[in-house]
């Protein structure tokens, strides 16, 4: 088993390394919107464990981003500030109104370091995306952890009640990592009033396109202690190319962009192109929203029938529990070319998988049976 697990992890390593090499040849190929844009991994390795979009980027950011190479010798400025206009306009606020990071990882980090300016702690819910957790630590805040409920949705009310004086920051991931579950828009906005007027809220929407829900970036206008996460790592499909953006008041932007070494200048021109012109493709993020659920759909009847229970997802991911298997779940993945999940809770076996290609959870649910 051990010497599988590191053949395995081996052969990984190496196809992945592998994109680098494969990248380059694919430069020079032209997209359009009928081209099958499945990423697939050297070596037959599908992986379910990052919450990727195995479509993406869509064309036409994949031919601006290619376009973009050319001018990599400039420093972006121009369009690192068009971004800004076009979030802005889409999400009807300002470009004071946003903040460009690599990635709304970077963002949760700035948001850590600005809450732990002032010694306290931070609430979040538990399990929830954690990222951000080492930083704020690190700065000196400690990290209040609220069980979620029964369902595996937020306790709103538990996590109000935690809250103190020495309280600096809320986070809430909506949808939730790695739950899938969200809170619906009515009582989000209720609760967010509420706790901003004790603290800085951190509202994470990584996957809100997923979903049905409407961001709540609006809210931003007016509220001072709101800060939204966004990102193109999801739906956008550029989890490699590393960008994502914070929507806040002008003076917490103002505050964020002073804990940046500079502002707005941690994506390059090649990721700014992309996300520009990912904006301009609605077919393509309508198209991975519908492929995506209906391979959800698939997982989630296919889980059923082996008496494994899984959470209703707002996502592109699952979490399902093993507490009724019987197999050993990773060394199956690992025999069948499946970079899988991690355990998330012990207690019933809770771990989340990826929602990839129907032809990937096919073969995900055969490697379970």
């Amino acid at each position: 088993m051990a010497q599988n697990r590191r053949q395995w992890l081996a052969q990984s390593g190496l196809a992945l390394a592998g994109l680098g090499l494969s990248g380059k040849q694919s430069w020079a190929r032209e997209f359009d919107n009928n081209h099958d844009s499945t990423y697939r991994l050297p070596g037959n390795i599908i992986k379910l464990s990052s919450n990727e979009n195995p479509h993406g980027p869509s064309p036409k950011a994949r031919i601006a981003m290619a376009e973009a190479v050319t001018l990599s010798n400039r420093y972006p400025w121009d369009t690192t500030n068009a971004l800004r206009e076009k979030i802005a306009t889409l999400n009807q606020l300002k470009k004071e109104n946003v903040l460009i990071g690599a990635g709304s990882s970077e963002i949760l980090g700035l948001v850590a370091q600005l809450a732990a300016l002032e010694k306290g702690n931070a609430v979040a819910a538990d399990p929830t995306f954690r990222i951000w957790w080492t930083a704020a630590e690190r700065n000196g805040l400690e990290i209040l952890k609220v069980p979620l409920n029964a369902d595996k949705k937020h306790d709103l009310q538990a996590m109000l009640s935690r809250i103190n004086k020495q309280t600096r920051l809320l986070y809430l991931c909506n949808p939730n990592n790695p739950t899938g579950t969200v809170v619906y828009s009515n009582l989000l906005k209720s609760f967010i009033e509420e706790v901003g007027s004790k603290c800085l809220v951190l509202l994470d929407e990584a996957y809100i396109e997923y979903c049905n829900e409407p961001s709540l970036c609006s809210l931003v206008s007016s509220n001072k202690k709101l800060i939204v996460a966004k990102t193109f790592s999801k739906i956008y499909g550029m989890a490699g190319a590393r960008i994502g953006y914070a929507l806040a008041h002008p003076e917490l932007i103002q505050q964020l962009n002073k804990l940046q070494p500079w502002e707005n200048a941690g994506a390059s021109a090649v990721s700014l192109a992309g996300a520009i012109a990912s904006l301009d493709d609605n077919d393509f993020l309508m198209k991975s929203k519908k492929l995506n659920n209906e391979a959800k759909k698939f997982t989630v009847a296919e889980l059923s029938k082996l008496e494994l229970p899984s959470i209703p997802s707002h996502t592109n991911f699952l979490y399902f529990s093993l507490k009724n298997y019987n197999g050993d779940y990773l060394q199956r993945m690992a025999a069948n070319n499946i970079i899988a999940g991690r355990l998330v809770e012990s207690v019933d076996q809770w771990y989340r998988i990826t929602i990839g290609t129907m032809e990937e959870m096919k073969h995900f649910i055969s490697a379970i049976q």
